[in-house]
C-alpha cells in the first residue's frame, strides 16, 4: 500500500478531506490533475458556515486577499430589494481559495501529485488501485472520489438530471461593487459579487443553449443585462478581465448520492460526487468543505463510507 487514504481530486472537498486526515496521523496521497490552480466556474461567495470550514482548516481568507461582504441585493422589477447580511461573508478567487488549500495540505503532511488526472479506480485485494495519466499505479485501503463537476469514468452519478450550464467571468466594473447580487437572465439566473484585487465575479447559471453567451464575453455580459435595470445599471461599461468566459456543462442540479445495499465501505464520494445543489450563496463550497472534513472524522473513527 502506497498510503492510508487516496484522495482523487484537491478541490475544497478532497483538499479539506486530506488536511484532516494528515493531522489524524493518516498517511495521504493526494492527486489533483492542475499542476497550478487556476480559476474554476464559481461564484466565490463564502457564508458563515464556509468561513467556519476555513477557518477549521487554518485559513482566513481576508488574509489571502479576500473582501468583506456585507450587504445582499436581489434585482425585483424595475428596482431591487437590499439587505444587510446577518452573518460575516467574503469574496474570494478560487484560484486563490485552491492553492491555500493544497498548501495547508502539504503543510499538514499530505503527500501532493500535481498535473496528473486519475484514469481510473480499481477495488484489488485488501485496497483501491488508482491509475493515473502519467502511468502511475497508487494502491490505498481507502479512496476518496472528489474529482468536481464530472464524474470518473466507471463511477457515475446514478440518477442525475440533464445538465445545466455554469459560466463565470472577472470583470472590472465603473462604479465599486459592495454587496452580493442575484440577478435574473433569459434561461436562469446570474451572481455578481466583489472578488479580489477590486475586480468583480459574474457568474451564471444557465438552462439550455445560449450561444454566443457561453463562449464571448461581451454576449454574457448583454445577457445579464438585459435581464434586468440593475443588471444594466452594473454591468453598463464594464469590461472583462477574461478573453472569454469560462464555461462547465452539465451540471446535474438536484443530483444526491445514496448507496444501494451492499456499497463498497471505502468508496467515499465528496463534493459534487456526493450533491450538487443550485448555486447560490457558496452553500457548495461550504458543502463541500464540511463534507470533507466530516468524511475523515468518520475514517478516523473507524467508520465506513
Amino acid at each position: 500500500m502506497d498510503a492510508d487514504v487516496l484522495v482523487a481530486g484537491g478541490g475544497p472537498a478532497g483538499a479539506a478531506c486530506a488536511i484532516m486526515l494528515a493531522r489524524g496521523g493518516r498517511r495521504v496521497v493526494l492527486v489533483e490533475r492542475e499542476a497550478v490552480a487556476r480559476e474554476k466556474v464559481c461564484g466565490e461567495f463564502l457564508g458563515a458556515d464556509a468561513l467556519a470550514c476555513l477557518a477549521a482548516l487554518g485559513l482566513d481568507p481576508i488574509a489571502l486577499g479576500g473582501v468583506r461582504i456585507a450587504e445582499a441585493q436581489v434585482a425585483h422589477g424595475a428596482g431591487a430589494a437590499r439587505f444587510a447580511l446577518p452573518f460575516a461573508a467574503a469574496g474570494l478567487p478560487r484560484r486563490v481559495m485552491d492553492e491555500a488549500l493544497l498548501d495547508a495540505a502539504a503543510a499538514a503532511g499530505v503527500t501532493l501529485l500535481r498535473g496528473a488526472a486519475v484514469r481510473d479506480a480499481t477495488r484489488e485485494g485488501e485496497g483501491w488501485c488508482l491509475r493515473l495519466s502519467d502511468g502511475l499505479r497508487l494502491c490505498a485501503p481507502q479512496v476518496v472520489l472528489a474529482t468536481g463537476k464530472h464524474a470518473l469514468r466507471g463511477f457515475p452519478r446514478a440518477g442525475s438530471a440533464e445538465g445545466w450550464v455554469g459560466t463565470k467571468l472577472h470583470l472590472r466594473l465603473h462604479a465599486p461593487l459592495r454587496a452580493v447580487t442575484l440577478l435574473p437572465c433569459a434561461g436562469g439566473y446570474a451572481g455578481l459579487q466583489p472578488s479580489g484585487d477590486g475586480a468583480a465575479n459574474l457568474c451564471a447559471a444557465l438552462a439550455g443553449r445560449q450561444g454566443a453567451a457561453l463562449h464571448d464575453a461581451e454576449a454574457l455580459m448583454a445577457l445579464v443585462r438585459d435581464g434586468s435595470p440593475l443588471g444594466a445599471t452594473l454591468l453598463d461599461k464594464a469590461r472583462s478581465l477574461m478573453s472569454r468566459p469560462l464555461a462547465v456543462a452539465g451540471v446535474p442540479y438536484g443530483f444526491l448520492h445514496r448507496d444501494e445495499p451492499g456499497a463498497e465501505p471505502a468508496l467515499w464520494r465528496l463534493g459534487d460526487q456526493f450533491a450538487v445543489i443550485p448555486s447560490f450563496l457558496g452553500d457548495g463550497m461550504a458543502m463541500a468543505m464540511a463534507g470533507g472534513m466530516a468524511a475523515a472524522a468518520a475514517m478516523l473513527a473507524g467508520g465506513s463510507a
